[in-house]
């Protein structure tokens, strides 16, 4: 998702891990080459550049204020289909799940290829990124979780400054 009118895009780190190009297609088919300006295998999160004028940019919201229960939606592109929408509540924030840092746990179906897209609360503020789906399938089966958008944040800062996050 567009996270600043010069053209900064906010992904997972996995999502353009080992990418030799990376292409950014907008909902009006528009699309960019991008260039990696960092990613974050710790927190999986990843910052491109796109050359463009005229573009939407989100509003990110306050995960303080975001409760368990809350009602959230996920963009994405799951399997291939484009622009889709799905809704469900926060199950839980702060959610430890081993090496990443404390995840938002939602009950949105993410499946495959939802991968850095946002998480929206019903403000249309964006709260999280769209990270990683627990399943035996392969596919959705009721847990999901997203990156803090203000870990995100914090992250992409140092990414934008160095191309890397520096921790103590």
């Amino acid at each position: 998702f567009i996270l600043s009118a010069d053209g900064l895009v906010m992904t997972n780190a996995h999502v353009v891990d080992g990418a030799d190009e990376v292409i950014v297609t907008l909902t009006d088919k528009r699309e960019f080459k991008a260039r990696i300006m960092g990613a974050d295998k710790r927190t999986d999160v990843a910052i491109v550049k796109i050359e463009a004028a005229g573009l939407p940019v989100v509003r990110t919201g306050d995960v303080s204020r975001l409760k368990v229960g809350e009602w959230v939606l996920a963009i994405g592109s799951p399997f291939g289909l484009v622009n889709s929408v799905t809704a469900g509540i926060v199950s839980a924030k702060g959610r430890e799940t081993g090496e990443y840092l404390p995840f938002i746990q939602t009950d949105v179906a993410i499946n495959p290829g939802n991968s850095g897209g946002p998480l929206i609360n019903m403000r249309g503020e964006v709260v999280g990124i769209n990270s990683q789906i627990y399943s035996r399938s392969g596919g959705y089966m009721g847990i999901a979780f997203a990156i803090p958008i203000d870990e995100a944040l914090r992250v992409s800062d140092q990414l934008r400054v160095s191309g890397r996050v520096i921790r103590g």
